[in-house]
């Protein structure tokens, strides 16, 4: 493929990770808001954000057609909110790292689903890179796992079964965006990033309100929806950086990153968000990594060089 497509794209995706790895420190900051509380609050900011840009796009906005409005509702319903309620909830019952560790499973499961439908790279030449950062996981995981024997089993165990099914939806999200991307060339990544922000927005508002409803059902005298819970400010405020730049701009970053990049190669890529996600978790920690992780963290980057430079060769980016 093009080289200044293959930079691009990659930078593209350094970008998204980058600021998607900051919604793993929100849940440790929040102790004590629940994980709904910080999905759907998160999810509202984003809506928010998308109605005020919908403006000056409003008219590649009204170009959009039905089809293109129901896939952009299934995408912000799974991989909007159902990702960040389970690996919110996931987070909070076993912490930042092991929930950054099992969505790290995300390069390897990504670029195998995608390349085997698409098979844009000979798994020959694809495996070599998968295998560096599946052996990087591992690492990381062997010093997580280590905890369990601490008492945190049972923690542990659910907050896992949590963040897996947020593994599974977030498989699924960047597939079926990226296929529908370039199904259509045509589609403006901000477009169809804003799109997806004022699909979230409905789905976002009506499960606060069900949730607030509930709490209030449960809980009598919950302040949840109407008073933010008990730090408002700080809830408030990271709810606005998430929406606009986690998810925002996040997620116009990946897009474009998907546009110029085979789906094999961008799952891969996705290591950007577990490494800012473990460097963010150890720094909440105020700890360092420790050796066994410390390896880990370089096998991921050495599997992703590799990875890059798979698609630099000739013939490997006809897709």
């Amino acid at each position: 493929m093009a080289a200044g497509d293959l930079i691009r794209g990659v930078a593209y995706a350094l970008a998204a990770g980058l600021m998607w790895g900051l919604v793993f420190v929100a849940p440790a900051l929040l102790p004590d808001y629940t994980p709904a509380a910080l999905a759907f609050g998160r999810y509202i900011a984003f809506g928010v954000v998308a109605l005020l840009l919908a403006w000056p796009d409003r008219q590649r906005l009204a170009a959009l057609r039905r089809a293109d409005w129901l896939e952009a509702f299934k995408l912000a319903l799974v991989g909007n909110i159902i990702y960040y309620l389970f690996l919110s909830a996931g987070i909070q019952a076993a912490g930042v790292p092991l929930a950054s560790v099992l969505i790290g499973t995300l390069p390897v499961v990504i670029a195998v689903s995608a390349n085997w439908h698409d098979r844009s790279l000979p798994w020959a030449r694809l495996m070599p890179s998968l295998g560096l950062i599946a052996l990087g996981i591992a690492l990381v995981n062997q010093t997580e796992m280590g905890r369990i024997e601490a008492g945190h089993g049972h923690a542990y165990a659910a907050g896992a079964a949590l963040t897996l099914v947020a593994v599974a939806a977030w498989t699924w999200y960047p597939i079926r965006n990226a296929r529908w991307l370039k199904a259509h060339p045509g589609l403006s990544a901000t477009t169809w990033t804003t799109a997806q922000g004022l699909a979230t927005l409905p789905l976002a508002l009506l499960g606060w309100l069900l949730w607030g409803l509930w709490q209030g059902l449960s809980q009598p005298g919950a302040p949840w929806l109407m008073g933010w819970g008990p730090r408002p400010l700080l809830f408030l405020g990271l709810m606005l950086a998430m929406g606009l730049f986690a998810s925002w701009a996040g997620t116009l970053a990946w897009s474009r990153a998907s546009k110029l990049l085979p789906t094999s190669l961008t799952g891969q890529l996705i290591v950007f968000e577990t490494l800012s996600a473990l460097a963010y978790g150890f720094w909440h920690r105020a700890e360092w990594p420790a050796p066994v992780t410390g390896g880990g963290i370089a096998l991921l980057v050495a599997g992703v060089l590799m990875g890059v430079r798979a698609f630099q060769r000739p013939g490997a980016g006809a897709a």
